[in-house]
């Protein structure tokens, strides 16, 4: 083994035991490992990490379930391909192990699995050990983690993970002992094991169903008690009508629990007599089964429409297609009932139910829904929360709602589609017979297939829904599944496309046969193919597979795709997704959906897709195969409509605030991004003259104008207090001293403030931070501020009449509440005194210029290196642009520098070309006090990820060919992170580059 890896080896003990503040190598310190999303730690992460960086594994677990190996199952197909060998060791200790999780590792071909009989052996076996080998080095994580779901995602459990060379005293013992147990005799090979181990597994199993259905009857309604959220809701609910309100709405993602929430709030305020609205006869008999269950016989149940006329009950569920005709509209007084709810309420403002609202006087009108925000909400009289005036009783988003553990457990899987068409020809009405065969052709089916059979799904039978993009695409893909063999059964598939000519009656069939299970009588479906009509107000418990294969329209409609397999059910530990993703311009909305996160900032929504799967809540797992991610990265990075999203975020503001909403609105609500609304406008003014027209245009001057575009591009984003502070305090009153301003800074950022930075921001709010003569021009009048002799700042008179116009103070102290409160979330908590910089945050050139104290932006004059004082700072495009000229070898001005990462340690960069040792230009690099390392992974990002300070290690003399083909000095550089680099943030950089990395490690190697 060579020395540096012994070097770094013994660095790791001492941070990982001796001392945490030594600076070394992630890859080698040991670690604790637990579960913990809020911080981005799921142990299964871990051990995917692993996984895809060893040349071999040994796992030894007491327990294996569906759910422990469904989100792995990405990782070991790519083992798989690659031919990274496994042995997998677990035992029949309580025959908890679930044979179709045996089944499916067994069928890997690069795996072998053992099942070690603890009843021969007469002795327990509960070890979780897993081993990972590279090279010389060992990687073992030991500790509580069986492989299923819980274990390695949600629950509390503690590992140590610990490196060791191949002769290190533990890890030998280790791997001594896990051989002597694979070896034993008592270890069985699964062809000589499987057989035995399910049936007795299929016994057991069908005992604890019998002793459960043994319970006496009443035990689900004993058991039936309001959660958290139903709770909440009606603690508010009560506050509601306490202030007179006769009207109040529920925003509840899919599957939270809604119609019991709804049953609880009535039981528990008492109202007699009560109207419940649905938009399908099937949704009003399940409702009233619901309320069946909380209520018991205590209040009379009736149904209204499809068939039924029970009229004269306490509690009616009825069909808004049939209260609202005057035959059965007119049975009731307009105040015969205490409550009258909607479900589904978005669609309140449609007629039907508009006759009915304006027909009966109920003390509390109760809209329920999971998507209030719809898209023609602007038309008068549209508006859901208006309809509602206003009063949110509560409201619980997918995310929450999973954090809550509210939800049935999801894996989604973002896997690359077969189909090559874009949006618009699938948009089109009549598609080519070329396109059509692409959406249904043989290629695909058997792709869909053959990934639907691969991550499976859990309970015993697939009770499947597919979204088509298409009416004619759903009904030839379930005709081509028809004809086809389901590999999972041995027999054909059984399918339907369900689409809106179907009638209540064919719909109520369909869904019957869904969550059926085998039956002599009529033969259940594998999976229903839709285009849009079971993306609501369909509940199926049941369903435990989802397939999407279509464009992402909007985050709305995604989330109600896959709401459709979110609900609870006996025998469903979690539902799997699968989204086909091409070539599609949304596809940036697919993180954005599965976030929650609807700030369409571009490096949030990046970060989401390099770490999501650490950071949902609980059980759930997100992964997207390498294509399917360079596909969401490239849509990421050309998203277009962006200005179409900032309107539909604004009306949604709107909409619910019932006012014109401001920057701080939009921060505040989790809405579109203030930066992305002023790099799209330049100012917020801008854009309210665009959407309002006459109520907006005319309201500022010029010079107004000019000073919110200057103070917009340069403090919105809250890089830094200083100006913020000032410029707040300057609002307040006319003048204050430095000696204030840094008392102020004490108090409230417990931070000191040096006479330079306060210069500096002095300067800025002078409309000196430019970099062109004719932008100092443009912004050396916004006459804000100005300093005596006596170390005070005095706003100017000419700033003082200007916030006389309330319009122009609003926009003013709008921007400072954003960019303080982007300061505190994002960079306060992080910032250490001796640096501006918060490790992983993205910076633009022209921020390194402010936070440095420039005094002018110094963008255009920084490329690949700037000196500033005693500090460096080394700019990296990662993915250098590759020229599209046969005569060149790179574009103009943008050689192809070998500049990667070699671990999460090791950084080599090439100087520019021209740029020998002896050179001033590496004189910088080398002398300077501080050394700042800066990447973004493409061109297409505008901003650079805050990489730390580094040291350099080596420094060596080499030639680089120009684009005249002229070889030329340069100088190449091995550099070490004062931190190790965050795994997530380096696999992204390193995506679809790992071989120009190691080309470029040999080369380096080989000077």
């Amino acid at each position: 083994m060579n020395k540096q890896k012994i070097a770094e080896l013994r660095a790791g003990l001492e941070t990982g035991f001796i001392n945490g503040g030594y600076n070394s190598s992630l890859a080698y310190q040991p670690q604790f490992l637990s579960n913990n999303h809020k911080e981005g730690k799921k142990v299964l992460s871990s051990i995917e990490d692993e996984l895809m960086s060893c040349d071999k594994f040994q796992i030894s677990v007491a327990f294996i379930t569906m759910g422990g190996i469904t989100p792995l199952l990405q990782t070991l197909k790519e083992l798989e391909k690659n031919g990274i060998p496994g042995e997998i060791l677990t035992t029949n200790y309580l025959n908890f192990s679930e044979p179709k999780a045996l089944e499916k590792l067994h069928g890997l071909s690069n795996i072998t699995l053992k099942m070690y009989d603890v009843e021969k052996a007469a002795e327990g076996f509960h070890t979780k050990g897993y081993i990972f080998k590279k090279e010389e080095i060992y990687r073992i994580i030991i500790g509580s983690s069986n492989m299923t779901s819980a274990a390695l995602t949600s629950n509390r459990e503690w590992n140590t993970k610990v490196v060791s060379t191949e002769q290190g005293e533990v890890a030998k013992q280790i791997v001594e002992e896990y051989n002597e147990l694979w070896n034993s005799r008592y270890a069985i090979s699964f062809d000589n094991f499987y057989e035995e181990y399910k049936e007795r597994y299929q016994i057991i199993k069908r005992q604890r169903e019998i002793a459960k259905s043994e319970e006496t009857p009443s035990i689900e309604k004993y058991r039936l008690k309001p959660n958290a959220m139903q709770v909440g809701f009606i603690t508010n609910l009560r506050k509601i009508l306490e202030k007179g309100e006769d009207r109040a709405l529920l925003i509840s993602a899919t599957g939270t629990g809604k119609t019991y929430a709804s049953a609880f709030a009535m039981r528990e305020l008492g109202f007699k007599r009560v109207l419940f609205l649905v938009h399908r006869g099937q949704l009003a008999r399940q409702t009233k089964k619901s309320y069946e269950k909380i209520f018991d016989k205590s209040v009379s149940m009736g149904l209204v429409g499809a068939g039924y006329s029970d009229y004269d009950r306490d509690y009616v569920f009825a069909t808004v297609q049939t209260l609202n005709r005057d035959e059965h509209l007119r049975k009731y007084a307009p105040d015969d009932f205490d409550c009258i709810i909607l479900d589904e309420a978005h669609h309140s403002s449609a007629n039907t139910y508009q006759k009915v609202m304006n027909y009966f006087t109920p003390k509390l009108w109760l809209g329920m829904t999971a998507t209030p925000d719809k898209r023609d909400d602007d038309i008068d009289g549209k508006n859901i929360y208006q309809i509602f005036n206003y009063q949110i009783a509560y409201e619980i988003r997918l995310q929450q709602a999973m954090e809550e553990n509210m939800l049935c457990p999801f894996h989604y899987f973002g896997i690359t589609d077969v189909s090559l068409l874009g949006d618009k020809e699938i948009k089109s009405k009549k598609l080519t017979e070329s396109s059509f065969n692409q959406l249904v052709g043989d290629e695909r089916v058997k792709h869909i297939i053959e990934q639907a059979n691969y991550f499976g799904h859990s309970g015993d039978r697939v009770k499947g829904l597919i979204f088509c993009s298409r009416i004619d695409e759903s009904v030839e893909l379930s005709n081509k599944f028809n004809q086809t063999i389901n590999p999972e059964t041995g027999r054909f598939f059984r399918t339907i496309a369900l689409n809106g000519d179907a009638t209540e009656e064919e719909r109520q069939r369909a869904f019957e046969r869904l969550a059926m299970d085998e039956d002599e009588n009529m033969q259940p479906l594998d999976y229903i193919f839709s285009v849009e009509i079971l993306n609501e107000g369909v509940d199926i418990m049941e369903v435990n597979q989802v397939i999407m294969l279509r464009p992402t329209e909007s985050p709305i409609v995604f989330i109600q795709q896959l709401g459709r397999g979110l609900r609870k059910a006996n025998g469903k530990e979690y539902v799997v997704i699968l989204d086909f993703i091409g070539n599609y311009n949304n596809n940036f909305m697919i993180p954005v959906a599965l976030s929650g996160d609807r700030s369409y900032n571009a490096d949030t929504i990046r970060k989401y897709v390099i770490s999501g799967n650490n950071t949902i809540p609980g059980a759930s797992t997100v992964h997207f195969d390498e294509i399917a991610k360079d596909r969401i990265f490239a849509s990421i990075d050309k998203i277009k409509g962006m200005k179409s999203i900032i309107r539909e975020s604004y009306v949604s503001l709107k909409n619910r605030l019932g006012r014109v909403p401001y920057l701080l609105d939009f921060y505040e609500n989790g809405e579109v991004d203030p930066l992305v609304i002023i790099k799209e406008y330049k100012t917020y003014q801008a854009f309210l003259e665009a959407v309002e027209k006459e109520l907006y245009i005319g309201r500022l001057n010029e010079q107004e104008k000019t000073t919110l575009e200057y103070l917009s591009k340069t403090i919105l984003s809250g890089a830094r207090p200083f100006e913020l502070e000032i410029l707040r305090q300057l609002m307040k009153k006319p003048s204050i001293s430095i000696n204030e301003i840094r008392e102020i800074f004490i108090r409230r950022y417990d931070y000191k403030v040096n006479m330079q930075s306060i210069d500096n921001a002095a300067d800025v709010l002078q409309g000196k931070f430019v970099s062109k003569d004719d932008e100092y021009k443009r912004f050396c009048r916004i006459d804000i501020l100005e300093e005596d002799n006596n170390n005070i700042f005095h706003r100017m008179n000419n700033f003082t009449t200007r916030l006389q116009n309330e319009e122009f103070k609003k926009q003013i102290d709008d921007i400072i509440e954003v960019g303080l409160k982007r300061y505190h979330d994002k960079y306060q908590s992080s910032l250490k005194n001796d640096s501006p910089f918060v490790l992983y945050e993205k910076y633009s050139r022209r921020d390194v210029s402010l936070l440095m104290n420039c005094g002018r932006d110094l963008s255009s004059t920084m490329y690949g290196m700037k000196r500033i004082d005693d500090d460096v700072f080394i700019f990296v495009t990662y993915h250098k642009e590759e020229s599209t000229d046969e005569q060149k070898n790179y574009v103009d001005g943008k050689p192809d520098y070998a500049d990667a990462f070699e671990d999460n340690m090791i950084f080599r960069w090439d100087s520019q070309i021209g740029r020998g040792v002896d050179s001033s230009y590496v004189s910088d690099v080398v002398n300077t006090k501080r050394k700042h390392l800066l990447v973004k992974k493409s061109d297409a990002e505008s901003n650079f990820y805050y990489m730390g300070e580094f040291d350099i290690v080596d420094v060596c003399a080499a030639r680089k060919r120009d684009n005249n083909g002229k070889e030329r000095d340069i100088t190449k550089f091995e550099m070490k992170m004062h931190h190790p680099v965050r795994e997530d943030l380096l696999r992204y950089l390193q995506s679809n580059l790992q071989q120009g990395l190691q080309n470029n490690t040999q080369e380096f190697k080989a000077i």
